[in-house]
């Protein structure tokens, strides 16, 4: 049995863990993805959001961020009926917000990749935490990072929310010392 560092005995929560968590992403499509289950998984739990991920997917145009910043109020509060997601009216709005904002800052950075991967100096931080109590909950990259998108007009962006973030895409990469992925 392989050392986890979470979801021992839940095939979907270990599968996220052994094969996303805290792997570097530089595909914009995807990273646009977790930023918006990340928003979504606020104040609930992580396995809330990969149970209903299909359904994300089917939702939001498989994040596809330049239909989803165009998709309309009606198309919006539809989703509100959509069983396969959190129905947040908030939530399900900021997903365009934010899809906007992706949109913009692809325009400036040339790639959200490029935007975001200048937040940890383009590499991964690699923390040595022996057990999930020394996890922070916020770090100064994740604060600074999360104010920009706010300035950039994205919601559901607070620094906890960005620090989940990172850790799903491997800007940071806090696997226990003890943990089977993890790398000295």
């Amino acid at each position: 049995m392989k050392n986890r560092c979470f979801g021992e005995g839940k095939e979907l929560y270990s599968d996220y863990h052994d094969n996303e968590w805290g792997i570097p992403v530089h595909d914009d499509r995807h990273l646009f993805e977790m930023l918006i289950l990340e928003g979504a998984q606020a104040g609930l739990s992580w396995e809330t959001i990969l149970k209903r991920r299909d359904g994300y997917r089917k939702a939001f145009h498989n994040f596809d961020p330049a239909k989803v910043a165009s998709m309309t109020d009606n198309q919006l509060t539809a989703l509100m009926q959509n069983d396969g997601i959190i129905r947040n009216r908030l939530k399900i709005f900021a997903a365009r917000k934010n899809a906007i904002a992706f949109l913009n800052i692809q325009t400036e950075f040339g790639t959200f990749d490029n935007y975001l991967w200048r937040f940890v100096n383009k590499n991964p931080i690699i923390n040595h935490f022996t057990t999930l109590k020394e996890l922070p909950v916020s770090t100064p990259e994740s604060l600074s990072l999360s104010k920009d998108l706010k300035k950039r007009g994205m919601t559901f962006v607070g620094p906890t929310i960005i620090y989940a973030y990172m850790q799903a895409v491997g800007l940071v990469c806090d696997h226990l010392t003890t943990c089977w992925l993890f790398k000295k």
